[in-house]
């Protein structure tokens, strides 16, 4: 039995074995749980819509996660990949097999103790940030150990040390740290008994990097090899104050200097600060959120690109929109620098009045606005802007609305590298989403959508119909229509059936090429078509 042919025997024997544990195994002490991920492309070549050659004739990413533990005591976990031949819009880096993560993690009163492989994040994740985002092949976990002690009451000491992960291999560098939070809450008694937190931490991260080989061409015609620091260090301090409605947080972070790939290899030093305030009543919050980033640009390898190896991670401060067309142009923050702001405020007109009606009212305005950090004549400063209101209205018991109207600016130049008509693509976006209850068994949801835009490839239409049955059973059909240039349909019929953990979808896509955006991470994605599959399942 080769190599492929065992992953998957493994990943059907475990999906037919647990196919009845909804809750998992308990038996005297231990508790077997996990999870199961498949995602499946029977594909077609399009040469209308510019389709990319495959991986193969059937792609898939799988993901199979076991963990055993022993009361609150032990935790073992691994996950088993398959990709060999992925989706597309995935390095041929990432193709592969194998089980890349496997840990195991003790726990007592005090504190717990980590050795395999592990995520983590210090404060908002401006100096360390590891995660996993399947959806655009982010999986930056460190191999090595992690101590986490709680020596005394609101007291939190974090360290560990390992190697980053980069597809299917490691970094050479090491990367290590240690993070300390005190709530002050907790040692003192009266912030509590008046209902506030108050939350300080500090951080410190640093990598080692051999310093390999790089040459550079001086004035006089002669290459010179650059002396790169093999230690990078990075620090973070930050407080967060909370009571009732009202939250605030402030952080700054700063490192070194890091010659990189990102920053052509400059010597200058990295800083990036965040104000964020929230507060919230009955019936209404507000959100106000400014960041200042400047050269933080941190990877455990120099000369890596795309979206591998960040040891840290940069909030994009940018509404994260859910319809079609609203998200066609999503923001990609700039580690090299940017000003962003965002704010939004909610408000819900109460029941039985003028303008809440008998069901209620609730008015969304949100806005973004990211730019360069220094001004140049002559150049588009602005890298995004994005101002949209929505209403969202309850008629009857049974019919429910949402309406939405946006306005955007993006920087095409500055967020993917290329312009196709114009630096900067001006887009009018209009949402209407209706729901309808016939009953407790059936329901339709529609969307329309419109953009509105003389750059790129200029206006878009979009339409979705989705009937539930019973709960269970869902029929999706939709289309994104191009009618300013390309005149081109990208349509999809798909029907979902979900029974207690487990849920099966299949259908026919065409999909149009694009970004995939996530909290700033953006990946590109080729168009594609064919026949999709999808298996998930938690026990």
């Amino acid at each position: 039995m080769d190599g492929r042919t065992w992953a998957v025997s493994a990943i059907l024997a475990v999906a037919a074995v647990s196919g009845g544990m909804a809750q998992g195994v308990q038996w005297n002490g231990f508790s077997l749980t996990g999870s199961l991920q498949s995602d499946i492309l029977v594909p077609q070549d399009d040469a209308s819509i510019g389709t990319e050659p495959y991986a193969g004739d059937v792609v898939t990413n799988t993901y199979l996660n076991l963990a055993l533990s022993y009361k609150e005591y032990v935790t073992v976990g691994a996950r088993l990949e398959y990709l060999d031949y992925p989706l597309p819009g995935f390095e041929r880096d990432f193709a592969g097999w194998g089980v890349p993560n496997i840990f195991v993690t003790g726990r007592c009163k005090w504190g717990e103790v980590t050795v395999g492989d592990f995520y983590d994040q210090f404060g908002s994740g401006l100096i360390f940030r590891t995660y996993e985002e399947r959806s655009l092949g982010i999986d930056n976990s460190l191999r090595g150990g992690r101590i986490v002690l709680r020596p005394y009451k609101g007291i939190n000491v974090k360290m560990l040390a390992g190697k980053q992960r980069r597809y299917w291999e490691h970094n050479d560098s090491w990367v290590w740290g240690a993070d300390a939070e005190l709530n002050i809450d907790q040692w003192w008694r009266k912030l509590g008994e008046r209902g506030a937190t108050w939350l300080v931490g500090a951080s410190y991260v640093s990598k080692h990097e051999d310093n390999t080989p790089h040459y550079v061409m001086g004035g006089d015609g002669q290459l010179y090899m650059r002396n790169l620091p093999e230690t990078v260090p990075a620090f973070d301090v930050r407080t967060q104050f909370s009571k009732w409605g009202l939250n605030v947080l402030a952080e700054y972070a700063w490192k070194i200097n890091d010659p990189s790939f990102d920053n052509s290899y400059s010597y200058d030093r990295g800083s990036a600060a965040l104000l964020s305030a929230s507060y919230s009543g009955k019936g209404y919050s507000i959100l106000l959120q400014a960041k200042r980033s400047e050269n933080m640009s941190y990877r455990s390898d120099r000369d890596m690109t795309g979206t591998s190896s960040f040891i840290n991670h940069l909030p994009a401060f940018t509404y994260q929109h859910t319809y079609a067309l609203a998200a066609m142009y999503p923001y990609a923050t700039q580690p090299l620098g940017e000003w962003a702001y965002q704010g939004e405020v909610r408000y819900t007109f109460p029941r039985n009045t003028a303008l809440g009606g008998r069901y209620g009212t609730t008015l969304k305005l949100s806005a973004s606005h990211i730019r360069a950090l220094h001004r140049v004549e002559g150049a588009e400063n602005v890298y995004y802007q994005d101002i949209n209101i929505s209403m969202e209205k309850k008629w009857t018991s049974d019919f429910k609305t949402n309406i939405m109207y946006m306005n955007q600016r993006y920087n095409q130049m500055v967020v993917e590298g290329h312009a196709n008509d114009g630096d900067m693509v001006k887009s009018n976006i209009a949402v209407v989403e209706a729901q309808y209850k016939f009953n407790n068994k059936l329901q339709l949801r529609m969307e329309l959508q419109y953009l509105h835009t003389k750059q790129d490839y200029g206006d878009w239409m979009y339409g979705l119909l989705e009937l539930s049955v019973n709960r269970k059973l869902m029929f999706t059909v939709s289309d994104m229509f191009n009618n300013g240039d390309t005149d081109l349909h990208y349509y999809s019929a798909l029907a979902t059936f979900t029974h207690k953990a487990h849920r099966v979808s299949g259908g026919y896509v065409r999909t149009r090429a694009g970004y995939n955006c996530s909290g700033g991470v953006c990946r590109y994605v080729p168009a594609s078509k064919g026949v999709q599959l999808s298996y998930n399942y938690s026990f």
